[in-house]
């Protein structure tokens, strides 16, 4: 039997490393059962893929921030020999909202999962239940290291109780030395050793220990605390050792600077045992009862030690049977009498300890090695193994690597640039309103995605620009030259609209509150002007800023009877050009056709009007087949465009076509939750890579920008704003489709567009 885990891994400092190191060596103990070949797909903590000098098992490494490598590295474990595959899960390991990056992984697996839990929440939120609820989905088997694990995992997230496993968290092998090097040590020698270990962190509660100090040094003036451990990475980013000085300002304070030592390193597994047999008592004092797990303190079972614990969820276990004392939380009166009557009455003490070591027999990681060994057979017996192979929908490794350059290239301080000769930005042209509202989602979008710092940087350039071509009246001029100067007293209004939209988006995703307030107050501004819209695309893309509005301001009536009152012009529109074998607005197919539709879903997912869900996914479905039914997207082409009664044209293929295609297929299944809405998705985003009626990319790798359009001879060379940031939004889109991935991962279907009819179209 050949494993795969899923892990971080030493020399990387962390517990779940730790604990799977041992796993690995605990069930690879037996060499007829499990094969050498075994190996460890290791989690980072960082960028850099040398950040640790990993050992020969690691035979790869996911970046924790790094979507497509999620996606290589089930890749590679199923292109592998391994027959099961382990998965330790931790929130704070992986990447994503709560660590949402892992789904897309263990969803492409296609070996038999087993999952380790080692953090199960009483309360928690949408996404954390969701996670767990879709690991579970996907596993085989989910293991937990104690009761409480169990019930919450049946009772709050209603995994059923054949799925769990329970296999206590194991202990090191080992015999105390009757020579034990610690026992010599300075802080050990005639000293009555009271010990905590573990990375350091607040919620640990060592305060605790040193308040009681005083008291217990009063009658055993030879006490001695000691603190083994590193303080955690986390903490040392964010505020670096300011906990541990604070403990050293309240031992001095209390004066028992003298009864307290700071061993500052991360030990192997031997010396924490030679640690843990030469103290006199071990003590987890630990904050609240939040914790599901602790190895520390399996450890200190595991070595037969006398252990007093506040009552944390595994503490009340573990110790239970007179295996531990408890004392109550911030309780250091209660710390200092338990620690004083053990010291004092020696027969409770030795049975306390003997207690312990009785049970952290079965601990020992060779037993629980054996338990894991018959999981993972059963697993392997139970799992469908002639699964057929799931191709997943959407595959980040054909999308170019994220990059902002092009749109750099187009940006000055004024704006973004309209137009560009091939790659080089074109000044002559100057600026327009409809490009730099773009700009805004955009960078809105890409900051979302990846915290792009360059992101943040330009956002305020384009939101500057909307501000300076608002009219005192709140309407919108729409081009500048490239000297500053208005080039047109009132903007179209389909630039009011974009401008609308990417202000209603800012409002709901601002990065900070004094872009909100911004937008507010120019949003705000623009409100008369919605009831003087006539023309459909301009009115369609105010309806969508309308929706993004609504969704941070919910309860704003005004708002919501004015996107009302837009649907209306939309709704009647369709009403009277609609016929058979004709579901459209108009008596053609023009330019930004999606964004007719996806108005309508925009109305929909706020106010739940049913009319306008019926005509959005009516007028989708018709558009789609005009457009997808050769099996890529093939947009409707400016040069001629499509007329009720006349041939489709072909070309030119615009690419704020296929951006709104994908928009309006993502809104649709956030709605629906139909996966056909994501499979095109994704074939429209695909028309920019090549998958269009030329076989040819429009996106550049070269520039990172996107050519202005498909003609019959070509792509069109230059790259201009409007096509780039087209490309880019898409890109963006589809990578937030790719969050989603655990809930439309493939089930043996396969995409066919025939599905999609309409008669005699």
């Amino acid at each position: 039997m050949k494993l795969a885990y899923i892990s971080s891994y030493p020399p990387r400092e962390c517990g779940i490393a730790t604990f799977n190191f041992n796993l690995l060596n605990a069930i690879g103990c037996d060499k007829k059962i499990v094969s050498n070949e075994s190996f460890v797909v290791a989690m980072n903590d960082s960028d850099r893929l040398d950040t640790y000098h990993y050992p020969k098992e690691v035979k790869f490494i996911i970046r924790q921030d790094n979507q497509k490598d999620y996606i290589r590295g089930a890749d590679y474990i199923n292109t592998s020999l391994s027959d099961v595959c382990i998965l330790e899960h931790e929130f704070g390991i992986y990447g994503g909202d709560n660590g949402v990056y892992v789904l897309p992984l263990i969803a492409r697996l296609q070996k038999p999962l087993i999952t380790i839990l080692h953090t199960i929440l009483k309360d928690p939120n949408f996404m954390q239940l969701t996670i767990v609820r879709e690991i579970a989905r996907y596993s085989a088997k989910i293991v937990v290291m104690s009761n409480r694990a169990v019930g919450f995992l049946t009772s709050i997230y209603d995994i059923p109780l054949n799925k769990i496993q329970l296999i206590e968290h194991g202990a090191p092998d080992l015999e105390p030395k009757k020579n034990n090097p610690v026992k010599l040590s300075k802080p050990f020698n005639n000293k009555k050793v009271l010990f905590t270990f573990g990375l350091i962190s607040r919620n640990k509660g060592l305060e605790t220990v040193i308040q009681a100090l005083p008291k217990i040094v009063q009658k055993h003036p030879n006490v001695m605390y000691v603190i083994l451990g590193t303080t955690h990475p986390g903490v040392i980013r964010n505020s670096g050792e300011e906990y541990r000085d604070s403990l050293k300002k309240l031992a001095r304070k209390l004066k028992v600077e003298n009864n307290i030592v700071f061993i500052n390193k991360f030990v192997s597994e031997n010396e924490l045992y030679d640690y843990l047999t030469a103290c006199d008592l071990y003590i987890t004092p630990y904050l609240n009862e939040a914790q599901i797990t602790s190895g520390t303190l399996s450890y200190a079972i595991g070595a037969g030690a006398a252990i007093i614990s506040t009552p944390y969820w595994h503490a009340q276990e573990l110790l239970a049977d007179n295996r531990g004392k408890l004392f109550d939380f911030r309780n250091q009166d209660a710390l200092a009498n338990i620690v004083n009557d053990l010291f004092d009455d020696q027969k409770n003490y030795a049975l306390l300890k003997n207690n312990a070591f009785q049970y952290g027999l079965h601990l020992r990681w060779p037993n629980i090695g054996k338990v894991f060994i018959q999981t993972l057979k059963k697993a392997i017996v139970e799992s469908n193994l002639a699964k057929e192979e799931t191709k997943p929908i959407i595959d980040p490794d054909l999308m170019p690597a994220f990059s902002l350059a092009h749109i750099q290239r187009l940006t000055d301080d004024t704006g973004i640039v309209q137009h560009a000769k091939y790659g080089i930005p074109n000044l002559k042209e100057g600026y327009c309103l409809d490009d730099n509202a773009r700009a805004l989602i955009a960078v809105i979008l890409a900051y979302q995605q990846n915290k792009s710092k360059v992101a943040l940087q330009l956002l305020p350039v384009y939101l500057s620009y909307i501000q300076y071509m608002q009219c005192d009246d709140g309407n919108f001029r729409n081009f500048l030259s490239f000297r500053r100067e208005y080039l047109d007293e009132v903007g179209s209004e389909d630039s009011f609209g974009r401008t609308i939209w990417s202000l209603g988006y800012l409002i709901n995703n601002a990065p900070n509150n004094s872009y909100r307030e911004f937008a507010k107050e120019l949003f705000s501004k623009s409100i008369p002007h919605f009831n003087k819209l006539h023309h459909l695309r301009g009115i369609a893309n105010t309806i969508i800023g309308l929706g993004h509005y609504l969704k941070a301001q919910p309860y704003d009536e005004a708002m919501i009877d004015e996107m009302n009152k837009l649907s209306v012009p939309l709704i009647a529109a369709y009403k009277k050009n609609k016929e058979e074998n004709w579901y459209w607005f108009e008596e053609k197919l023009t330019y930004d056709n999606a964004i007719l539709p996806l108005a309508l879903l925009s109305h929909y997912e706020i106010t739940h009007h049913q009319e306008s869900l019926d005509i959005a996914l009516e007028s989708l479905n018709f558009l789609t087949v005009l457009t997808l039914d050769k099996g890529y997207l093939s947009p409707i082409g400016n040069d001629g465009w499509l007329y009720r009664t006349a041939e489709m044209a072909i070309y030119d293929q615009q690419a704020i076509e296929t951006m709104a295609m994908v928009l309006m297929y993502f809104k649709s299944y956030q709605i629906t939750h139909d996966l056909k809405y994501i499979k095109q998705m994704y074939l429209s985003y695909q028309w920019f890579l090549g998958e269009n009626s030329l076989r040819l990319p429009l996106y550049d790798h070269e520039t990172k920008g996107c050519g202005d359009g498909l003609q019959p001879h070509g792509v069109n060379r230059n790259q201009g704003a409007e096509s780039t940031l087209a490309y880019w939004i898409s890109h963006l889109v589809v990578l937030k489709a790719l969050e989603f991935e655990y809930e439309f991962i493939q089930n043996n279907e396969i995409f066919d567009t025939q599905t999609i009819t309409l008669p005699n179209i």
